[in-house]
């Protein structure tokens, strides 16, 4: 289940100019990596209080995410991404919308934030994005370490992605972010379970990881283009005993 390198391409989806490039030519399309907010919406509402919540969503692009939690009764979403094009493009759209801002920002360097600024933070696809980049377990370290900074202590970080406990675990469950992690997976967008499927599984029902933090043995992916959720809570130091210690190898990216 090592699927980083297949779905990695030629592309530096870290760098700035591949994305404004790209922005120019598709700046009349808005999509939405992985899965639109409805899909996502039991899982956000869930864990990230509509009305109390100051919310970051890294990577934005152009999609729909942000408007559609508006709609959805959510109040102060900063957006940041690497391109300027999309930000210029997105702060445009939405300049009659108070509840969404937007900023123009690398995701590894986010000093423009104080510590404990924001109570979750929303990343669909972005660390997906650096690592198939150049440096990549460089980059993933200084992107995660900057979240788990800006996050307030109960906080969430919320990562959809396509990457399995294997390759995405080693990176989330370093001691220093003080995470307690629950995993979850959901189907592509359109997917339709074979005929012959009698699966009864809740999407809702969290995975319960082994003690090395992997998938169980007898665990199906009904999809096997599915993506993966990790609800990622940064606990209180009153908590630190508490978190799961997996024992992975932290070479595997």
């Amino acid at each position: 289940m090592h699927r980083d390198v297949s779905s990695c391409n030629t592309y530096n989806y870290g760098d700035a100019l591949y994305w404004d490039a790209r922005y120019i030519e598709d700046h009349a399309l808005s999509f939405d990596w992985y899965q639109r907010y409805s899909s996502l919406r039991p899982f956000i509402r869930s864990f990230i209080s509509p009305l109390s919540s100051r919310i970051l969503i890294v990577g934005c692009g152009n999609a729909a995410m942000s408007e559609d939690m508006v709609k959805d009764g959510y109040q102060d979403i900063m957006n940041v991404d690497i391109s300027s094009v999309a930000i210029q493009m997105m702060a445009t759209k939405y300049h009659h919308i108070p509840q969404l801002k937007y900023m123009q920002m690398d995701v590894r360097d986010m000093s423009f934030f104080s510590d404990d600024s924001f109570d979750a933070v929303i990343d669909k696809g972005t660390l997906d994005s650096l690592m198939c980049g150049t440096d990549a377990p460089i980059s993933a370290a200084q992107m995660l370490g900057e979240v788990s900074r800006l996050l307030k202590p109960g906080g969430t970080y919320m990562l959809i992605t396509y990457g399995d406990p294997t390759v995405r675990m080693p990176h989330l469950s370093r001691p220093v972010y003080n995470w307690k992690i629950t995993l979850y997976n959901i189907p592509r967008p359109g997917f339709q379970k074979p005929g012959s499927s009698s699966s009864r599984k809740s999407y809702l029902e969290p995975i319960p990881l082994t003690e090395k933090g992997l998938l169980p043995a007898d665990f199906v992916l009904e999809d096997p283009d599915s993506h993966f959720i990790y609800v990622c809570r940064k606990i209180n130091e009153t908590e630190v005993d508490n978190i799961p210690t997996y024992r992975l190898k932290a070479e595997v990216l």
